[in-house]
């Protein structure tokens, strides 16, 4: 389907009336000569959740900060309400009645909750000074209205990334909004989280509020949505109605193929023990772990947010002090008492947070991919650009990361090509223990797939690979053995092959008595 399709199917909708928002042949290129956009039109409805779909890189993120003033388009036209308008920063969307829930977060860390949810819009008294009763009550208020189990007092700084989330979706009801862009709103919330957020937006709908829903989360589309429009390679592809859709359509129209989403059933032969963790305790994170990976073995680690799972991840990692226990690696004790023991043991940590914990934003994929093997690529000091760039060109290959070279800074990648740089960076150490904390996170569904394959060829390898995953698909697609976790400790052991979905939903929700 072409643009031309596209400017006269994006409006159409069931009831025949025109959209309250409408994008037309929006155009935008970053330097050197990346096309992120060529000529999409899109359109939304009042009261119409519509879904935004496509694999990472396809330009959903960048169409949606055209609208909100963040990015200016190099041509067409957006329409309010039938009038041309123009942004010239997100405070004029605002203004508008336009508000961008981030992707990635964007508050002020050593503010409080309160101050971050009215940042710019505080609340003032005679003579001109902050409302601090009214600025915390009314902060409060919606905060109770999320139910959030933290206070507007609290600092930002001191929040779990997933209150962190919430505190970005309080902001969207400060005001009476007339089109809110959801962008992968629940890649951090708990399930009881998102079954607010799901409320919040079926209540923003039926006031008549428009809903853009970004999300690379199948299930959340087919309930929430009502259209789905897809991008691909910067392009439109297409709107249908979801109820006349299906998953494999969809992500057909994402990737132009259909995904293998089968379980895993290969009969690999594993190796000796290469890392065993017993009794490893840290505080009250979590409490008696005791598991082992096989040479050539994915173990999965399922649970929900908070069960334990990266709090593990992190002390094998020496970012955390263990409070007892003892983890051995080809049968010797580790005594890891920080990063640089972990990578000289062999091991290596992919975090879930790749935007702080993962990358320098700054720098470019190429430094980036390297930095964790700076004595292999220098000599006396001095960087070898050729090595480097080797290094860079072999990952970037085998990860498909899509950049238009290696001296592009990754912070102006998508998210899911700056998770296959976290990936490569980490490969480059050429670890015996991979651990990897929600790999897929953020990353759309042709990207998973490979991602997926990548897991499954590492450990063909000789890899000892930790899949920690709170996707259940996820898990199942690639885990020979799976460890479910609930409230600090491994709550059941499973064989892939053997265990089933209720069994997981069971091991991860409740205590388990005599289990284990």
């Amino acid at each position: 389907m072409n643009n031309l399709d596209s400017i006269e199917n994006y409006g159409v909708h069931e009831a025949g009336t025109a959209p309250i928002l409408s994008l037309e042949g929006i155009t935008k290129t970053f330097p050197p000569s990346v096309v992120a956009l060529d000529g999409v039109s899109f359109g939304v409805h009042s009261g119409e959740v519509h879904a935004l779909l496509g694999e990472n890189g396809a330009g959903k993120s960048t169409l949606m900060k055209v609208l909100a003033g963040i990015h200016k388009a190099d041509a067409g036209e957006i329409y309010l309400e039938g009038r041309p308008i123009k942004m010239e920063n997100p405070m004029d969307a605002k203004h508008q009645g336009i508000l961008l829930i981030h992707q990635e977060l964007s508050l002020v860390p050593e503010m409080t909750v309160a101050e971050n949810i009215f940042l710019g819009y505080l609340p003032r008294k005679w003579p001109n000074r902050v409302d601090w009763k009214k600025l915390y009550g009314d902060a409060d208020a919606i905060l109770k209205r999320l139910k959030c189990n933290f206070s507007a007092k609290d600092k930002v700084s001191k929040l779990s990334i997933a209150k962190k989330h919430m505190v970005e979706i309080a902001r969207a009801l400060v005001f009476t909004p007339k089109i809110v862009v959801f962008d992968e709103p629940t890649a951090s919330l708990t399930d009881t989280e998102k079954f607010v957020l799901f409320d919040v937006i079926h209540d923003l709908k039926a006031q008549g509020v428009a809903i853009v829903y970004i999300s690379h989360r199948m299930d959340e589309i087919f309930t929430l949505s009502d259209r789905i429009t897809v991008l691909r390679d910067g392009g439109y592809r297409g709107t249908v109605e979801t109820k006349e859709t299906d998953e494999d359509e969809i992500t057909r129209l994402m990737i132009g193929r259909s995904l293998d989403t089968s379980r895993n059933i290969d009969t690999a032969q594993f190796g000796d023990k290469v890392l065993e963790v017993k009794n490893l305790s840290c505080g009250s994170l979590f409490q008696d772990i005791s598991f082992s990976i096989r040479k050539g073995e994915v173990v999965g680690m399922y649970g929900l947010v908070g069960a334990g799972r990266t709090e593990i991840a992190e002390t094998l990692f020496g970012l955390r002090t263990p409070t007892g226990g003892e983890v051995l690696l080809d049968g010797k004790r580790l005594d890891i008492t920080n990063t640089t023991d972990a990578v000289r043991n062999g091991l290596a940590l992919v975090p879930e947070n790749r935007k702080e914990q993962g990358l320098v934003l700054g720098m470019s994929c190429r430094d980036n991919i390297t930095m964790a093997v700076l004595q292999h690529v220098s000599s006396a000091g001095v960087l070898s650009r050729a090595q480097e760039s080797n290094i860079y060109d072999k990952y970037a290959e085998e990860l498909a990361i899509k950049s238009p070279s290696g001296a592009q800074k990754v912070g102006n990648l998508s998210g899911g090509n700056q998770q296959k740089v976290v990936i490569g960076k980490w490969l480059a150490t050429h670890p015996k223990v991979l651990i990897l904390d929600e790999p897929t996170r953020g990353i759309d569904v042709g990207s998973k797939s490979e991602i997926h394959k990548l897991i499954r060829q590492l450990a063909k390898s000789g890899y000892a690979v930790l899949v920690i995953s709170s996707e259940m698909p996820e898990v199942l697609g690639v885990s020979d053995r799976i460890l479910a976790m609930y409230n600090g400790r491994i709550n059941g052991e499973f064989l892939d092959s053997e265990v089933t979905e209720d069994d997981l939903v069971r091991a991860i929700s409740f205590e388990q008595k005599g289990q284990l």
